[in-house]
């Protein structure tokens, strides 16, 4: 029945006058997002901008697509990504060009609410400054205090449970009591138990990180086979040898995944404990725009987080698959 629906579209995309676009649909996407962008006049509800940055961004990407392929047209590797990556580039500029339409020549939505490209990507130049190395740098400092700080602490809390049975008594009901609440869910006394803000926010952080790697370090290591303990102490290891050189990265793993979850559930943690209380960062900036009604502010902020959060999470993989060579490429991002 599908084949049937679209058996007249792979007919009319075999033509040979069609095979080149559907090739090269990223450049053709950015090309027409392009055109339109320079000949339909702009809205005169939207304020303008002092330079045309989304024409500047559609220029630079046309000439990525089209410059790319030619200087990689020997390595089959980059030439297998290009293809593969085509319609996806190719969706993703026909939504901006939409965009473009809807908000800046048309208007056909607030302008107060959703700005032009234009006004985003002139936020995201003129203030760049301000944005990336005063407010990205204050949250880049509390989310690393923070987030080494739960780390540590849970390192500790999941090795001693899962090496100590006196530890594993006393500390698994505390785990399995404050574990499961929402670190946010501590703001009211945070603000009153820590002489700054900033040090509650960190101490929220590490304690959304706390948890899951707690959990995850424990099990890792009490999923250990008791073989590998056996032929270490038959050979004479020490108790610390066992716990270092043995159980810890038996249990890597595991101890990953937890470390994963705790440095998402960090970057939540981060941006909620920066729009109550912390006075500087990328979540008190958005914030503080948004209560300004600039939202062009508050979506380059947006930008901005999701390239910084990505930017990590994808350096936390490199990290883990230099580490763990043996599994490598078994968990993809």
């Amino acid at each position: 029945m599908l084949k049937a629906l679209f058996l007249p579209f792979l007919r009319f995309k075999d033509q040979p006058f069609i095979k080149p676009i559907g090739r090269h649909l990223a450049v053709f996407s950015v090309l027409l997002a392009l055109i339109l962008e320079i000949t339909l006049p702009d809205s005169g509800l939207h304020p303008p901008v002092d330079r045309p940055y989304f024409q500047y961004f559609l220029i630079i990407a046309l000439a990525y697509f089209v410059l790319w392929p030619i200087i990689t047209i020997r390595s089959q590797v980059q030439k297998a990504k290009i293809k593969e990556k085509d319609n996806f580039y190719a969706a993703t500029f026909l939504l901006l060009n939409i965009l473009n339409l809807v908000t800046a020549k048309f208007t056909l939505i607030p302008a107060i609410f959703f700005p032009a490209p234009d006004r985003i990507l002139a936020v995201l130049v003129e203030d760049f400054r301000y944005l990336i190395f005063d407010c990205l740098l204050a949250s880049a400092k509390l989310l690393v205090t923070g987030f080494f700080s739960g780390a540590l602490a849970g390192l500790i809390t999941g090795i001693a449970i899962g090496f100590s049975k006196p530890s594993a008594y006393w500390l698994n009901p505390v785990i399995k009591i404050l574990g499961p609440i929402p670190p946010t869910a501590w703001i009211p006394i945070v603000l009153v138990a820590f002489p700054t803000t900033w040090a509650g926010a960190a101490f929220l952080i590490a304690l959304s990180v706390w948890f899951p790697t707690s959990v995850m370090t424990s099990s890792g290591i009490l999923n250990v086979q008791n073989a590998y303990f056996e032929v270490s102490s038959t050979l004479g290891a020490k108790r610390s040898y066992q716990i270092f050189l043995v159980g810890i990265p038996a249990a890597m793993p595991l101890i990953f995944t937890g470390l994963f979850s705790g440095a998402c559930a960090s970057f939540l943690t981060l941006m909620t404990a920066e729009m109550v209380g912390v006075k500087n960062g990328i979540g008190w900036y958005i914030n503080w725009q948004r209560e300004m009604l600039s939202y062009a502010n508050v979506y380059a902020g947006l930008i901005i987080i999701a390239i910084s959060f990505y930017s990590l999470i994808t350096l936390f993989f490199k990290v883990r698959d230099r580490i763990l060579v043996w599994q490598k490429g078994m968990i993809k991002w």
